[in-house]
């Protein structure tokens, strides 16, 4: 995808993934609109990203289908389209699924997976109408493997690739192929919510940490958009625990996760919820 000209709405796009992704996207020419719960994160961004180009900010509940739907129209009126959408907000909690009580559970739920789906609902009528957008969600390297004190987070992520995939499939069926889908694995980031998360020695050597936010930001507009890649990794290795899993016997596979520290991996978690 050419990305001048083009228009974008980024959730969870005040910190973090999504503020670097924003940052990219404007300098590409990309009208983009913020959405986000957080509205000091919003105010503290705006003297900045106002210098660079066409930028709409708004509060917004990804979690509430009403807000998601009306703020897509506002969205279509002040860009003109939405022929970007990146699916970006997130939450995460760490600890063993009795550890916390079953809203914090449905939150994650909620927040990684059901409003993913409000969102590209919203979005796809005029994608499918132009028969062009590019829809990315981010998923996460859990999504290829199990990890210990993280089933709830996990078990959402591993559901967005699989919508993902399904969407992909769909939209050709219906004979939209240019409106393309992809997902965006991340490993532990140093910072942020997952900081201090990490694997043992040897996991880490394998799959070390990614190093900032912009690693990732960077995967979503270079790698996704620019290139259409489907569901790019990062770091790349993550990509071994896909082949390992198909190759190996289960419980071959299973012992090298626990050799390489990732089912205690949350086990040091202290990042941002």
């Amino acid at each position: 995808m050419k990305l001048a000209g083009k228009s974008a709405i980024v959730t969870g796009g005040a910190m973090g993934i999504g503020l670097e992704t924003v940052r990219r996207l404007l300098k590409e020419d990309v009208k983009v609109t913020i959405w986000d719960l957080n509205e000091n994160e919003i105010e503290s961004i705006k003297p900045e990203l106002s210098n660079f180009g066409k930028v709409y900010f708004h509060k917004c509940d990804v979690t509430s289908n009403e807000q998601v739907t009306e703020l897509t129209k506002i969205a279509e009126q002040e860009m003109g389209q939405v022929d970007i959408l990146i699916n970006n907000a997130g939450y995460v909690m760490g600890g063993n699924l009795n550890d916390q009580p079953n809203e914090v559970w449905q939150k994650t739920i909620d927040v990684n997976l059901t409003a993913l789906i409000y969102t590209c609902r919203a979005v796809l009528p005029g994608m499918y109408k132009r028969n062009s957008g590019h829809i990315v969600n981010i998923s996460s390297a859990s999504s290829v493997l199990g990890v210990g004190g993280l089933s709830v987070y996990s078990a959402t992520k591993w559901a967005v690739w699989g919508f993902t995939e399904s969407m992909r499939f769909e939209s050709e069926n219906l004979g939209k192929k240019g409106v393309k889908w992809s997902t965006v694995h991340p490993s532990y980031i140093r910072t942020g919510m997952f900081e201090g998360a990490k694997l043992g020695m040897l996991g880490n050597l394998i799959t070390p940490q990614v190093k900032n936010h912009d690693v990732i930001a960077k995967a979503i507009v270079n790698s996704c958009l620019k290139k259409g890649r489907n569901s790019p990794k990062r770091p790349r290795t993550v990509n071994l625990a896909v082949m390992m899993r198909g190759i190996l016997p289960d419980k071959g596979f299973q012992a090298i996760l626990r050799l390489l520290g990732i089912p205690k991996s949350m086990n040091s978690w202290k990042g941002r919820i």
